[in-house]
C-alpha cells in the first residue's frame, strides 16, 4: 500500500485522519493523485471516506484532474452506498464535462441521494444539482423542483442551504 494511503488508516471514522496532510501533499506531487483516487476503492472504509475527502478537496482546485476518472466516478462511485463515500463524490459529479445522457444520470443518481439516511448526503446532492445548473441551463426547472421539495421536507440544515439556492435558480 503507497505511502500516501497508509496515512488514512485507522482512527475514529468520524474524523478526517491525516487527509488533509495527504492533501498538500498531492498537490506539491500531482503524480500521486491517481493513487489517492485508487483509495476511494478501498475495502477499508476509512481510507476510502479520506480517500474521497481528500480527493474533492483537490478537485475543488482542480476540477480537471478528474477527468481521466469520469467513467468510474459515473458507474462506480456514484453507486456507493457508504454515506461518507457519497457527499464527497456529490460534488465531484457537479464537477465534471457531462453529455446530455450523463447530465440526466447524474441528475437521477444525485436524486437517490436526496433519499438516504444522512441529511449530509442530501444536502451535498442538493448544492451539487443547483452546482450543475450552473452549467447546464436546461437541468435549471428540476433542480428548482428538487430544491423546492427539500426546503419543503428536509431538516433545518438542508431548508436553510435551499433557501439560499432556490433566488438563484429563480
Amino acid at each position: 500500500m503507497h505511502k500516501i494511503l497508509e496515512m488514512l488508516r485507522g482512527g475514529d471514522k468520524r474524523s478526517i485522519g491525516r487527509s488533509n496532510e495527504v492533501v498538500k501533499i498531492v498537490l506539491n506531487e500531482p503524480g500521486l493523485f491517481d493513487t489517492l483516487f485508487s483509495g476511494m476503492l478501498s475495502d477499508d472504509p476509512l481510507i476510502s471516506m479520506r480517500s474521497a475527502d481528500a480527493v474533492e478537496k483537490i478537485t475543488a482546485l482542480y476540477p480537471e484532474y478528474l477527468k481521466p476518472y469520469k467513467k468510474i466516478l459515473l458507474t462506480t462511485l456514484a453507486k456507493a452506498e457508504q454515506p461518507e463515500i457519497r457527499w464527497h463524490v456529490a460534488p465531484m459529479l457537479a464537477r465534471l464535462s457531462l453529455t446530455t445522457l450523463e447530465q440526466k444520470a447524474v441528475i437521477e443518481e444525485l436524486r437517490v441521494y436526496m433519499n438516504d439516511k444522512s441529511s449530509i448526503v442530501k444536502t451535498m446532492a442538493m448544492q451539487a444539482i443547483y452546482d450543475l445548473t450552473e452549467r447546464y441551463e436546461a437541468l435549471r426547472p428540476l433542480a428548482l423542483l428538487f430544491i423546492k421539495e427539500l426546503v419543503d421536507i428536509g431538516t433545518p440544515a438542508m431548508k436553510a442551504r435551499g433557501k439560499k439556492l432556490l433566488p438563484k435558480l429563480i
